[in-house]
């Protein structure tokens, strides 16, 4: 019978020594951004239908960053530079074409740039860089502890990207090309970031 008693009070006494020894994180720990845990998502569309095509873009560099206690100030003021020849659709031959036709349509392109800036209740914007124009790109996140997600609808043509557009259009008019045979590309760029934060 001791035994029935005995193994319970076991089970308990090694539960409350994993609690005691459990290495709990340190008060004064700050966050900082991790550019190999960040992934920079994009979807564009193509013919009438909008069918979507997404892609990533391999390369992140921070130019100016943040640490903090708070999460939220490592992103706010945060700066990066994106080179546009490490994207990547999972076609080298789109991939060829997008670097080429389109951003190379552009002016002082061969990087895109762009300024975090956080607002209130999840909602802020991205002073973006592109075809030699900076301006605003209103976006949504959402941060919780080392996670934080960014999602943005970029609009080309606040970019004055019409010729760029134009171009890739045209080196891919039969792809572009739907059942209406109507050869499109849209002006609108979904964008989707994930990024996990470092704690020291």
């Amino acid at each position: 019978m001791k035994n029935y008693f005995l193994l319970p009070a076991l089970l308990i006494l090694i539960g409350f020594t994993s609690i005691s020894c459990k290495k709990e994180k340190p008060a004064n720990a700050k966050y900082s951004i991790e550019t190999k845990t960040t992934t920079i998502n994009w979807t564009g569309y193509k013919t009438t239908e909008k069918i979507p095509v997404p892609g990533t873009f391999k390369v992140l560099n921070i130019t100016k960053s943040n640490t903090g206690e708070n999460p939220n100030t490592v992103f706010n003021g945060l700066e990066f530079s994106i080179p546009v020849n490490s994207i990547d659709s999972k076609s080298a031959e789109r991939d060829a074409k997008i670097v080429t036709s389109f951003f190379g349509k552009m002016t002082d392109t061969k990087t895109i740039n762009g300024k975090i800036n956080l607002g209130e209740k999840g909602k802020g914007s991205i002073d973006l860089t592109l075809n030699g124009i900076t301006a605003k790109l209103p976006m949504t996140y959402i941060i919780s502890g080392q996670l934080a997600e960014f999602n943005a609808t970029l609009d080309l043509s606040n970019w004055k990207a019409k010729l760029a557009i134009d171009a890739l259009n045209k080196v891919c008019r039969e792809k572009h090309k739907g059942k209406d045979g109507i050869s499109k590309t849209w002006n609108e760029v979904a964008i989707h970031v994930v990024s996990y934060l470092k704690v020291e």
